[in-house]
């Protein structure tokens, strides 16, 4: 069972983001209050700044003993918030496989379970992300028909624009099947939430010459070929980062490992630079008047400015985010939510599928 209590004040002036296309049609998102490492501290805070940013209703689900009084310290004043109560919470060390029986009543089922009922238009949680895939793809919202395996996917800051990854994680293991299916799904997402015509489609392969990679890239190049879709072929990791295409495909294991070690290069370089930058006065002075520069190259590059990664091919929007996000990330994955939304991208994944005629294997 549900319990929800309403908190509804005067509606209070939004501001828009620039990075983001709002409408005034209100949403219902379900937000995971107990997700991040700092849960539901970051939860609540990042929820608290997008009710303010666009008008939606936030649903907080989570333990409301711990909900109630975090919440008690944001400006709420004019905010549509919810507050739906989960006994059960689900840990970063719980086991996906054992969470979707054993805790029933957590946040993550209760939330999937409001999209499924269409009592909330998206989920959003930083939480466990094993947990979260399974929860949605075997137990509540399950795959949309034709979909082999559903994929995470987030667009990602590249040489100043966002390009899509995927899979980033959801299939360590996975066959050319899923990627023909992941690089549709990534297309269809790219056309949606960059606003992209005829989205640039690449696969990740050790060279661009056709015929480079392992069994699993030749398989899935083979496929994409013939398919109707913008695909250029392979592309190099290095090529990537300078965006030369708008979506790049790979399994999960490539996927996960290449964004780890994009972000740890990333978090390296800015130790290093600041370390030289406070090495002597003349560098500091440096230092000082880059300041305005250096914070727009950080803000280019930030994750949290993107905040967390569709899970593509479930029967609604899900948005999984890192753990240890701050309530700019959380704020930034229930803005990927709403895009999700505003773009019909669960129904337009269903058409494409079948207009491509990729549709069909749910038994696998």
């Amino acid at each position: 069972m549900i319990f929800a209590s309403r908190q509804k004040l005067s509606t209070l002036t939004a501001f828009s983001h620039p990075d983001w296309n709002m409408d005034d049609n209100g949403m219902r998102i379900a937000l995971d209050a107990m997700g991040t490492d700092a849960r539901p501290i970051s939860d609540i805070a990042g929820g608290v700044m997008a009710a303010r940013e666009t008008g939606d209703t936030i649903l907080l689900i989570g333990d409301e003993q711990k909900i109630r009084p975090e919440l008690a310290k944001q400006n709420t004043a004019g905010l549509s918030i919810e507050v739906i109560h989960a006994p059960e919470e689900i840990l970063m060390s719980d086991k996906p496989a054992n969470v979707m029986k054993s805790k029933p009543a957590s946040s993550m089922h209760l939330g999937m379970q409001l999209v499924r009922n269409q009592q909330a238009d998206a989920f959003v949680t930083m939480g466990n992300t094993g947990a979260a895939h399974a929860i949605a793809t075997l137990s509540v919202l399950r795959r949309i028909p034709g979909v082999k395996r559903p994929a995470l996917t987030i667009p990602y800051p590249v040489s100043g624009q966002p390009v899509v990854f995927l899979d980033v994680g959801a299939n360590v293991d996975a066959r050319p099947e899923w990627l023909e299916q992941f690089a549709v799904m990534g297309g269809l997402y790219a056309e949606i939430a960059l606003k992209k015509s005829k989205p640039r489609i690449a696969t990740l392969s050790n060279g661009e010459e056709e015929g480079k990679g392992n069994q699993l890239v030749r398989d899935v190049q083979e496929r994409l070929r013939h398919l109707n879709i913008n695909y250029i072929g392979h592309i190099e990791p290095k090529e990537l980062l300078k965006a030369k295409t708008d979506v790049v495909v790979f399994d999960g294991f490539v996927g996960n490992i290449f964004m780890k070690t994009f972000e740890g290069t990333i978090s390296y370089l800015t130790d290093v630079i600041r370390h030289e930058l406070m090495s002597n006065m003349v560098s500091k002075i440096g230092a000082a008047l880059a300041r305005g520069a250096f914070r727009r190259v950080r803000k280019r590059i930030d994750p949290d400015e993107y905040g967390g990664a569709a899970l593509l091919g479930v029967n609604g929007v899900v948005i999984i985010g890192h753990g240890s996000g701050s309530p700019l990330a959380v704020r930034s994955a229930i803005m990927q939510a709403r895009i999700a939304v505003q773009g019909n991208l669960i129904d337009n994944i269903r058409t494409r599928l079948e207009q491509l005629n990729i549709h069909g294997g749910d038994e696998d």
